[in-house]
């Protein structure tokens, strides 16, 4: 092995090696355990961030794990089309470099454009996932407008049509005005901003009277149809029916009843306008009211004089024209919750539009039963509860979308009778006779194609051995943000079209944040590349630090500090790896066979990791990857490198040690399952150790998974060396609080009546002496010839002793100890003086006087500390 571990050498060539073997492969054989996941398709615009790279290694871990248990693992990789990101890239790219807009190229032109830009640049995230080692099936490499999902996405929309659950009509939109595209629910970010309360007053026809109401958005009363109040507020039942003069225009509305209306809210006084709000269009369709749009696409005003004038500088100039013509009362500072759209983060205009919708509610109903019945499981399970509130509460679903780039929706209009013919190609003929048609120009909203991923990239719709065998999928590993956006979406389309779940679990992850919490962001400047840390540190060091500490569903900070500690941990592996080597010239170690005289030590460390591997698979069966890689680190830094390595030296140093042999294998044994249990979480630099430690395997990606196994199970040395290491900590801890440096050896006397511990330490004591520091090492059933002035440390059932005038010179020591008496002396005598003295106790805060005790506390536990140990030696 090469002395320093160098990921930029390593890496690609042992991902080279993977792709070359076909290790990620995953073909139909009835013979091993299906195990599936879909990638979440990444945007072809997008580049490798830390989500993506947070959400990737998670899978990446359990696909490894998986393969490594038997099972026949297939992590289907794949990229989304992006409807609205992509066209506004490739638009602007082509407007900034050629001047020539969208419009003006025509959309078969651009649709060509867009797939141009698609093969050259729309897989630039695939080669960054690489990099990071994801073990993908590359060779099913999807595309969410691929011939064959494009024809699965247009039979959905056939299928859900003639079921009567897809319908075009005018209905409330959430509308992009930069966009220029509807969007659902789902892609609204909702934000508080500190907006106002304008207070209203519009009068009531035939008399001298006013109505008074209060709104958000002012200009949007020139599309006021009716004003509402609660039909059991008594305060206005005389008003119902009656009209009112609409301010700033020559338009009368009437006074209606609806119990919409929250009567203990402002005035009990609320505008109706339907085609801007969607709860005003509700109460507009229960009372015939007229949708009057007053804005353009753009959100530019079409009415009266603030025509042409920007949805912003209308507000302005209707406020100044209801204040001089003495309609505005007052305006009130308000915080409330503005939509705005989640790519562009414009203000999201609600607006009566032509589109097409889903029927929601049948849909929803075996989508909920299935987590209620918990056939589909989340994990942690609060997130089932997010998943049942959106289900729950959910709207039709607006999927048409105002674009070129995507699913054209499969609708072909006769031009002579208007009739509407839903189908997979333009039709021949109409009913009507005629052959002239125009499909619509709309296209489906990402999401339709994106919910049918888990089955559309096994080949559905036709009946594939794929679908048969890997459907329903294992897991699902995604963010906790995207619940509504997909994994909704998906839970209904898989039932309602191949009967079943898509996925039997749904693993949810959190963000990841900056180190001062912050939500990673362009805007904000704190995101980090991972290809940079990559780069620098390698991607295991990256991987290891994603899932360190990482609870399934919390969001997790971001330190370079841990990236730093975790390429050191895979150095301490390496060298580790480098000095079981060098021990083991000239030696052959058959790994297949157990040597019979194992010590007790050699047992400790396998009944040790023999319990840590049943451990660390039952962690991750419960997705809890963090808790099992943290168990797996601190076992290799702590027990096997810090303990066992130092335990079995003075025998590797010791040719004619009968016992040489059986510390090496068990060194390389330990090793290469240490390995083996972390290679899921960082796969890099446990090929290159796995492959330096054996010759029998060709890779450890297709070794067999670590399992407890009886034979390696040791109790009884366990507790053997337990108490040991017990004895050395505690010896350890004498010496540092005397301050008595590793190179001063002494005598050492184990006193038990327990013959068990006396044999314990018998056994132990070639390594007991080297890791205490002990000079000679005494195993005795009394205190017999133990110094008078001998140190003291208590294990359980035993006394360890230490001669005093072997770790110092005790005269020495005293007249050290007797100096920091009186230095400390002076300290408790300085601070009780300021404590007795009643001006500073009068004048000083509080939190001062409660520092001066406490450095009183400190200082006089010090000194008890020194006089114990002056006493001692005496």
């Amino acid at each position: 092995m090469e002395k320093i571990y160098n990921p930029k050498t390593v890496e690609e060539k042992l991902y080279k090696k993977w792709m070359d073997k076909g290790y990620f492969k995953a073909e139909v054989d009835k013979t091993k355990k299906p195990y599936s996941m879909m990638m979440p398709p990444p945007n072809i615009t997008g580049q490798l961030h830390m989500g993506h790279a947070l959400n990737n290694t998670l899978q990446d871990i359990l696909t490894r794990f998986k393969r490594m248990q038997g099972y026949n693992a297939l992590w289907m990789p794949g990229t989304d089309h992006a409807s609205i990101a992509t066209e506004v890239k490739v638009a602007n790219k082509i407007l900034d470099e050629e001047g020539i807009s969208k419009a003006e190229l025509g959309r078969d032109k651009f649709l060509e454009r867009v797939w141009e830009w698609k093969e050259e640049s729309g897989g630039i995230i695939v080669e960054q996932l690489k990099k990071l080692g994801a073990s993908c099936d590359w060779d099913r490499i999807c595309f969410t407008m691929d011939k064959g999902l494009s024809e699965g996405v247009t039979k959905v929309f056939i299928n859900l049509y003639n079921k009567g659950y897809i319908y075009r009509g005018a209905r409330i939109v959430n509308w992009c005005p930069k966009c220029k595209t509807a969007i659902s629910e789902a892609e609204v970010e909702y934000k508080e901003i500190e907006g106002n309360f304008y207070h209203l007053r519009y009068p009531i026809v035939g008399t001298n009277k006013f109505i008074n109401l209060a709104t958000t958005r002012p200009e949007t009363m020139l599309g006021d149809t009716a004003v509402a109040v609660n039909p059991k507020d008594d305060r206005y039942k005389d008003l119902v029916g009656k009209m009112v003069k609409l301010p700033l225009t020559d338009r009368e509305i009437p006074i209606i009843a609806d119990e919409y209306v929250d009567m203990d809210f402002g005035t009990g006084v609320v505008k109706i306008t339907p085609a801007h709000d969607p709860n005003d269009f509700e109460v507009g369709q229960r009372h015939n009211l007229e949708q009057l749009c007053i804005m353009t696409d753009e959100g530019i005003i079409t009415e009266g004089k603030y025509k042409d004038l920007s949805r912003e500088e209308a507000r302005v100039q209707v406020l100044k024209d209801l204040e001089e013509q003495g309609f505005l009362i007052k305006i009130e500072p308000h915080i409330h919750n503005v939509g705005t759209h989640d790519r562009c983060k414009t203000i999201i205009e609600p607006m009566i539009k032509d589109q097409w919708f889903v029927k929601m509610a049948e849909m929803a109903k075996p989508a909920i039963e299935a987590v209620k019945s918990g056939e589909m499981k989340f994990v942690p399970e609060r997130f089932g509860n997010t998943y049942l509130r959106w289900l729950e509460n959910i709207r039709d679903w607006c999927i048409s979308r105002q674009l070129w780039w995507g699913h054209r929706i499969p609708a072909y209009y006769c031009q002579n009778c208007n009739e509407i013919i839903i189908a997979s190609e333009k039709p021949e003929t109409c009913k009507c006779g005629k052959t002239d048609f125009v499909q619509e120009d709309d296209v489906l909203d990402t999401w339709f194609s994106s919910a049918l991923w888990p089955f559309s990239t096994l080949g559905w719709p036709n009946e594939t051995p794929e679908l048969e065998y890997f459907y329903p999928t294992s897991v699902l590993v995604t963010a906790y943000d995207i619940i509504f956006f997909w994994v909704v979406r998906m839970a209904f389309s898989g039932i309602e079209q191949m009967g079943e779940i898509p996925f039997k679990d749904v693993f949810i992850h959190g963000l990841v944040r900056d180190s001062e919490g912050q939500k990673m962001s362009k805007s904000l400047g704190n995101g980090i590349d991972p290809l940079e840390i990559i780069n620098q540190y390698g991607a295991d060091a990256l991987r290891l630090t994603l899932v360190t500490g990482n609870a399934p569903g919390n969001d997790m900070r971001f330190y370079y500090e841990r990236v730093e500690a975790n390429r050191n941990f895979g150095n301490k592996l390496w060298n580790a790896t480098r000095f079981i080597l060098m021990n083991c010239e000239g030696e052959t170690i058959d790994l297949e066979k157990t040597p019979a005289d194992l010590t007790s030590v050699d047992k400790w460390i396998l009944s040790k990791i023999n319990s840590l591997a049943q451990e660390v698979t039952h962690n991750m069966d419960k997705y809890e990857l963090g808790i099992a890689v943290q168990k797996i680190y601190e076992f290799a830094w702590e027990e096997f490198c810090d303990w066992y390595i130092e335990m079995v030296k003075p025998r590797l140093y010791n040719v004619d040690d009968t016992t040489r042999y059986c510390a090496l294998w068990t060194l390389k044994k330990v090793m290469i399952d240490i390995v083996k249990l972390l290679h899921p979480y960082i796969p890099f630099i446990t090929e290159e150790i796995f492959m330096s430690l054996q010759e029998a395997e060709e890779s450890i990606m297709i070794s067999d998974w670590p399992t407890f196994k009886s034979e390696f199970n040791f109790e009884k040395e366990e507790q053997e060396i337990e108490l040991i290491k017990v004895a050395v900590r505690n010896i350890r801890n004498v010496r540092s609080q005397m301050n008595v440096p590793p190179s001063v050896k002494a005598k050492v006397y184990v006193v038990s009546e327990d013959n068990a511990i006396l044999s314990t330490f018998e056994k132990g004591k070639l390594f007991f002496a080297t890791l205490g520091f002990a000079s000679e090492v005494l195993i005795q059933n009394n205190n017999k010839d133990i110094p008078n002035n001998a140190v003291s440390v208590v294990i359980p059932n035993a006394l360890i002793y230490i001669p005093m005038s072997e770790l110092v010179d005790i005269e020495k020591e005293k007249e050290r100890l007797n100096k920091e008496k009186i230095k400390l002396e002076k300290e408790v005598e300085r601070v009780d003086k300021k404590l007795s003295n009643q001006g500073f106790v009068a004048k000083a805060p509080q939190n001062v006087i409660e520092e001066e005790k406490a450095k009183k506390e400190k200082y006089q536990a010090m000194l008890n500390e020194v006089i114990e140990r002056i006493n001692n030696l005496i």
